[in-house]
């Protein structure tokens, strides 16, 4: 039982400090990826905490992950931003991956917006395109839930048939149309452990496996999302889509560069999602009616 005390702890002390400290809790939080964290410059902050300041946060070694928790709003809506993530490839678990969104569940968060760039697998999907997730593999050989459960937190063998949920997935769609968005699409996500990527065999096993796109993240928050009882909505920036049997290198920089590329219009479908959210929060008006309003 010390492994399950040891994380109950860690777990506890950072929901005490967050809680002493918030001045509200949002219901909403976003996770921002790889070159796509410029969202949280809109945000108008009433809290910025780095990570290295929140007792028992793992610390970001990416460089394209500021490492920052916000509090505030974003065009009118309470939401907490993490201004980037960790990955297994850094060294973490997936359950230390997933130490973040465990504690905001605690704290009463119940919606998790997630970003990140990824590579497309699938030859009809063109780059630049944002793919909204409908499903996803976990092939990092780790689960977040691997080891004692805490009943409090989550059943010990949670349902995963519907991982992603189809309002928000139906909303994110509705958003896209209202923000004339034409490269918006729905997919399967596979999540590999890096940090070496696909050799051609992988890239075609992918395929076969389902796949419409690959990346090294975000796979154990949304385990642990969905474990708490949260509604997901999982949002990939494809930053270019390789043909197994015509590889071309691929490096970080780009990957980077591509997702900045598309970063304006991702940030356009997040907040109009956001607003219609907002709105139906608020009020009895359908979000048909809201499309008009759009600030796209």
């Amino acid at each position: 039982m010390t492994e399950k005390n040891d994380y109950l702890k860690k777990v506890e002390e950072c929901v005490i400090f967050l809680r002493d400290r918030l001045p509200s809790i949002p219901s909403i939080v976003i996770q921002l990826g790889t070159g796509l964290g410029d969202l949280a410059e809109q945000v108008q902050a009433s809290l910025i905490l780095s990570y290295g300041d929140i007792p028992n946060f793992p610390a970001s070694t990416v460089s394209s992950h500021q490492g920052n928790l916000i509090v505030g709003h974003l065009h009118g809506t309470p939401v907490i931003i993490l201004q980037g993530r960790f990955h297994c490839y850094e060294g973490y678990s997936s359950k230390e991956v997933a130490f973040p969104i465990r504690v905001l569940s605690l704290l009463g968060v119940h919606t998790l917006i997630l970003t990140n760039a990824a590579g497309g697998l699938n030859p009809a999907i063109a780059p630049g395109s944002i793919m909204i997730f409908r499903d996803h593999l976990n092939l990092l050989g780790d689960n977040p839930l691997r080891g004692p459960n805490v009943e409090a937190w989550g059943p010990r063998f949670p349902d995963f048939s519907v991982p992603y949920a189809p309002a928000l997935i139906a909303l994110a769609q509705e958003s896209a149309q209202a923000c004339k968005l034409d490269k918006v699409i729905t997919g399967v996500y596979a999540c590999i452990p890096g940090p070496s990527l696909e050799t051609p065999a992988e890239t075609r096993w992918l395929r076969a496996c389902g796949a419409d796109a690959v990346g090294m993240s975000s796979i154990p928050e949304i385990i642990v999302a969905r474990h708490a009882g949260m509604d997901v909505l999982a949002l990939s920036v494809i930053s270019n889509v390789n043909d197994p049997d015509q590889m071309q290198p691929i490096l970080l920089e780009e990957i980077i560069a591509a997702a900045m590329a598309v970063q304006p219009q991702l940030e356009h479908l997040i907040v109009e999602i956001l607003r219609r959210i907002h709105a139906g929060n608020n009020s009895t008006t359908s979000l048909d009616d809201n499309a008009a309003n759009s600030i796209c």
